[in-house]
């Protein structure tokens, strides 16, 4: 019995191939300055909501670890990074300067959040982060 060759097999055989490549292509962490953005507004949100003051302060720790990214100063290794994979941090990620600007004065609050250890004064702090990172468009 002789076996041929079918094109139909040959072009599915390429598409697959093609399709591999496209993704081994692909950044595996593009950039989402918006979303990172987002998230550290969110865990400013949620150090606002905390009920004691160890909470506040590690969820102040993920907005700074979101805003500045694992090469950044003030990330902290030891506390986790909500934003690990939407890219290098939003102050990194950031090229408009009016952005960058509200991103700093974010983090600048949220660094000088982690020295206070008066819950009530952390959780008006972190809505105040909040609502700085909400504004940024």
């Amino acid at each position: 019995m002789r076996r041929t060759f079918m094109p139909t097999v040959a072009l599915g055989l390429a598409a697959i191939g093609a399709g591999w490549l496209m993704l081994r292509s692909a950044p595996a962490d593009a950039a989402d300055q918006a979303k990172e953005v987002e998230t550290a507004a969110i865990h400013a949100g949620l150090a606002a909501a905390s009920k004691d003051i160890l909470l506040a302060h590690i969820h102040l720790h993920h907005t700074i670890n979101c805003l500045v990214g694992p090469r950044g100063a003030g990330y902290d290794g030891n506390e986790m990074n909500p934003c690990v994979h939407m890219g290098d941090g939003a102050l990194p990620d950031t090229t408009d300067t009016t952005q960058r600007k509200a991103l700093e004065a974010a983090l600048e609050h949220a660094t000088a959040g982690l020295a206070v250890n008066e819950l009530a004064a952390v959780q008006k702090i972190a809505t105040e982060i909040q609502t700085q990172l909400k504004a940024v468009k």
